[in-house]
C-alpha cells in the first residue's frame, strides 16, 4: 500500500518507533495499532458524554464529542485518501484530537481554566498528551498507550508548531515533561496527516454545528443569509427540491458544503 502514497506522506515503515520498544505486528501496520488502542482507549469511550455547543447532552440528535471524532476521522480518511496520504495515521490523529477536553463544552475548560490558573492552567491539547502517555494504564508494561511518535507529534502539533514559531508563554507541563525525553520536534509543521486531521475538524465542526444549531432552534434558517456561501449552497438546494421538508434541505445543504471544502482543498 506505501507504494500508492504521494512522495511527501508520512509511511509507516519509517517510523521513529515508539517510546518502549514493541514488537510490531504481522497483519497491522503501526499507525493502524495506533488507531485501533485510540478507539479501545477508555478516554475515547467518556467522549460520548462531552459536548461543544451544549453545556450538557439535550438530545440524541445532538452530537458529543465522540461522534464529532468520528465525523473528523471519516473527512480526515477521505482528504487523505485524496492527496496519497497515509490515511491510518490521519485516522489516528483525528479520533485522539478532542481526548483532553472537559464535559460542559467550552465552558467546562473556561471554568477549569480558572480553577486551575495557580498551576499553570488548563490546556486540553496538554491533558490530550497526558491521557495518552500517563493516565490510560491498561498495558502491563508501559503507562499509556505507546502510541508511535508521528500520531502523538501530530496530535500534540496539529494546530501548529509549539515553540520557536512565535507562540508566546511555557509549555504546558506535559508537553515539556514528553518532550524532553522523546523530542517532539516542537519547532516545526508536523507531518502532512496531522494537517489535514485539523482542516478536518474545522470542516467538521463548521457546518456540524451550524446542523445542530438549526436543530436545537438557536438560530432560525433566515440567519443563514448573514453568511454568503452557505445561503447561496442552501437556496440551490431549496429550489432543486422544492417539496423537502427543512430538515432535508438542512442536511442536504451540510453535506455539500462539507463535500465543497474537502474538494477545495
Amino acid at each position: 500500500m506505501s507504494d500508492r502514497l504521494a512522495p511527501y506522506a508520512t509511511r509507516w515503515q519509517d517510523s521513529r518507533g515508539r517510546l518502549h520498544p514493541e514488537q510490531e505486528s504481522e497483519v497491522r501496520t503501526p499507525f493502524q495499532r495506533d488507531r485501533d488502542r485510540i478507539v479501545h482507549s477508555t478516554a475515547f469511550r467518556r467522549l460520548m458524554h462531552k459536548t461543544q455547543v451544549f453545556i450538557s447532552p439535550e438530545g440524541d440528535h445532538f452530537r458529543t464529542r465522540l461522534t464529532h471524532s468520528i465525523e473528523v476521522a471519516q473527512i480526515g480518511r477521505t482528504i487523505a485518501r485524496a492527496l496519497a496520504l497515509d490515511e491510518d495515521l490521519a485516522e489516528a490523529q483525528a479520533l485522539a484530537h478532542d481526548l483532553g477536553h472537559t464535559p460542559f463544552g467550552h465552558a467546562g475548560e473556561e471554568a477549569l481554566n480558572v480553577v486551575m490558573a495557580p498551576w499553570g492552567g488548563f490546556s486540553h491539547n496538554d491533558q490530550t498528551l497526558r491521557i495518552l502517555v500517563h493516565l490510560e494504564q491498561r498495558y502491563a508494561e508501559f503507562d499509556g498507550l505507546n502510541l508511535t511518535w508521528e500520531t502523538l507529534e501530530g496530535v500534540v502539533k496539529h494546530n501548529g508548531p509549539l515553540a520557536g514559531a512565535g507562540q508566546a508563554g511555557p509549555l504546558p507541563a506535559t508537553i515539556a515533561q514528553y518532550n524532553a525525553r522523546n523530542d517532539l520536534a516542537l519547532a516545526s509543521w508536523p507531518g502532512p496527516e496531522a494537517q489535514v486531521a485539523a482542516l478536518a475538524d474545522d470542516i467538521a465542526y463548521d457546518h456540524h454545528d451550524l446542523d445542530d444549531g438549526l436543530r436545537a432552534g438557536f438560530f432560525a434558517i433566515d440567519a443563514l443569509d448573514a453568511v454568503p456561501h452557505v445561503a447561496e449552497m442552501f437556496h440551490a438546494v431549496a429550489k432543486r427540491y422544492p417539496d423537502a421538508a427543512p430538515a432535508r434541505i438542512i442536511h442536504e445543504t451540510v453535506r455539500r458544503l462539507i463535500d465543497a471544502m474537502v474538494r477545495d482543498l
